[in-house]
C-alpha cells in the first residue's frame, strides 16, 4: 500500500501577519488557556477570516500564543499572532474577532507584524494585586521586608513534587498603593503594584504572595484579585514595562511614509492638474 495521501488542496501560503491584544475580564479570568484556544478558533470561522493552514495530514490554523497568564488571573495583555492567506485591514479585523468573542475576552489591538521576535519582547510583566482584608500599613511593612532580603525562598507544587525557588531576584518592583476612596472595601484593603521578568523557573504573583508571607507573615483571608496590566520590554531608565507592538506600529508608519516621498515628489506643491 502506498502512503496516506493528505486529503483536499495544498495549504495557501501565509502573506500577511497580524499581532493582536487580548484581555481576559471578569469572571473569564478563570477560562483555561485551552478554552481561550477554542473560543478564538472558533471566532476566526465566525468573522471568515481567510487563515493560512499548517502542512500535514491535520492542518491547523496558523495562530501562537506568547506567554498567556495563569487561569484565575485577569490581564489587559495577552498577545498573539496569526498568519493570514488573503490581506485584510488590522483594524476591521480587530472588531469583527472581538464582536465573535464573548464579552471580558476582549481584542483590543490589532497590528500587522513588520518586525520579528514578538515573544523575544515579552521579558517582564506589570501586575496588579488587590489584597482585600489587608491593612495598607500591614502590607507596606510586608513590602519592606521582601525588597530587604537578598533571597526569598517559596515552594511550587510540579509535576515532579514540590520545588524550592527564590522568588526575590525576578522582582525588579514592588510598592503599596492605596484604593481609590470610593471603591467597595477601600477602608480595608491593600493594592500591590508588581513589576517581574520572565524567568525560569517563571515568579507569578502567587509565588510573590508566598514570599509576603514568608518574610513577614502576611496572609491575606481571602484569595487576592490578580490582573496583569502590562507584558513586553523591561525599561530599565523609566521603570516601566514598554508596549510590544511599539515596533510593528514604529515600522507601519515608516513604510508609509516612504511609499507616500515618491508620490509627493511626482506631484510638487501648488501644482495643478490640467
Amino acid at each position: 500500500m502506498g502512503k496516506r495521501q493528505p486529503e483536499g488542496p495544498p495549504p495557501a501560503p501565509a502573506v500577511q501577519r497580524i499581532r493582536l491584544r487580548y484581555t481576559k475580564r471578569g469572571r473569564l479570568r478563570f477560562t483555561s488557556h485551552r478554552d481561550f484556544q477554542r473560543a478564538f478558533e472558533r471566532a476566526l470561522r465566525r468573522a471568515d477570516v481567510p487563515m493560512a493552514y499548517s502542512a500535514g495530514f491535520t492542518p491547523h490554523p496558523k495562530v501562537s500564543y506568547a506567554n498567556a497568564a495563569p487561569t484565575g488571573t485577569g490581564s489587559e495583555a495577552e498577545y498573539l499572532e496569526i498568519a493570514l492567506a488573503a490581506p485584510r485591514d488590522p483594524a476591521a479585523l480587530r472588531e469583527l474577532l472581538d464582536e465573535s468573542l464573548p464579552t471580558g475576552l476582549d481584542i483590543i489591538d490589532a497590528v500587522e507584524a513588520r518586525t520579528s521576535g514578538l515573544a523575544d519582547r515579552l521579558t517582564a510583566s506589570e501586575w496588579e494585586l488587590r489584597l482585600d482584608g489587608v491593612e495598607h500599613e500591614e502590607a507596606e511593612r510586608a513590602v519592606t521586608a521582601f525588597l530587604a532580603a537578598e533571597v526569598v525562598e517559596v515552594e511550587r507544587r510540579a509535576k515532579n513534587g514540590l520545588r524550592t525557588f527564590d522568588a526575590r531576584a525576578a522582582v525588579v518592583d514592588l510598592r503599596t498603593l492605596r484604593p481609590q476612596a470610593d471603591r467597595p472595601g477601600a477602608e480595608r484593603c491593600a493594592i500591590l503594584r508588581l513589576v517581574v521578568r520572565h524567568v525560569t523557573p517563571a515568579v507569578r504573583p502567587d509565588d510573590v504572595l508566598s514570599g509576603l508571607r514568608a518574610v513577614a507573615d502576611l496572609a491575606p483571608p481571602v484569595p487576592a484579585a490578580v490582573t496583569r496590566l502590562a507584558q513586553g520590554l523591561f525599561d530599565e531608565e523609566s521603570g516601566t514595562v514598554t508596549d510590544p507592538l511599539a515596533p510593528d506600529r514604529e515600522a507601519v508608519t515608516a513604510g508609509l511614509s516612504t511609499a507616500a516621498g515618491p508620490a509627493a515628489a511626482k506631484a510638487p506643491e501648488g501644482a495643478v492638474s490640467a
